[in-house]
């Protein structure tokens, strides 16, 4: 055995990592790398005021700025069963950070859609839908 050897096995683990890594950013490609790096190491600089930026856009209504959901709003609200009346989710938030235009998900009913970003998470907000009054549902809008 020469001198060489134990410097040799331990650059073996090394040089294996490097190819799984080349071998996955070949199979993603240069352009979801770069985005991934760059995402990776730019959250210093995230303006929050721009995040909610294409929320407000599709709003409708004016834009309640206060009107942001805290964690156990969230909760509260997603343990609220679909059909309820709108009044029970106005028990846990009063008045939504805008709405949007009426659409018509299925034949003959109108819906009406709100949206609260989370205080916790200003790039993500919760869209609630109402049909006639009712809570028909929730979807998360990145």
């Amino acid at each position: 055995m020469t001198p060489t050897t134990p410097r040799i096995q331990n650059i073996k683990p090394l040089i294996a990592f490097g190819l799984v890594v080349s071998l996955v950013g070949l199979m993603l490609g240069p352009h979801r790398v770069e985005a991934f790096i760059s995402n990776s190491f730019a959250f210093s600089s995230v303006d929050r005021n721009k995040a909610v930026q294409p929320l407000r856009e599709s709003c409708e209504t004016d834009v309640v700025e206060t009107a942001k959901l805290s964690r156990e709003q969230l909760l509260a609200i997603l343990s609220v069963p679909e059909r309820d009346s709108k009044n029970r989710i106005r028990e846990i938030v009063q008045a939504p950070y805008c709405q949007f235009a009426p659409i018509n998900v299925r034949a003959g009913v109108e819906a009406q859609g709100e949206a609260y970003p989370l205080a916790f998470d200003p790039d993500v907000a919760l869209v609630i839908l109402y049909e006639n009054d009712e809570y028909a549902g929730y979807r998360f809008k990145y």
